[in-house]
């Protein structure tokens, strides 16, 4: 099984974006790729934790949605 990537798209609230599994800083100027190892390392495991949070956060409401469904003691 092959490791998770990040998608493509801008990290939120930070001005960097994946653009064709290449990380970008993106600035008023411009956008410049980044090219050191370590970081573009620190920035694929930030991406996949926030979307891992994104996924936890809409199962949760799933699950809240289909518990609100559920008639308790006969009151609706």
């Amino acid at each position: 099984m092959s490791a998770p990537t990040p998608q493509q798209g801008r990290l939120a609230h930070a001005p960097v974006v994946l653009r064709g599994g290449r990380w970008w800083l993106d600035g008023g100027a411009g956008s410049v790729p980044a090219s050191d190892p370590a970081f573009t390392a620190v920035l694929d495991d930030f991406a996949l934790s926030m979307a891992a949070a994104d996924q936890a956060v809409a199962n949760l409401l799933v699950r809240q949605d289909g518990a609100s469904c559920v008639d308790l003691g006969g009151r609706r």
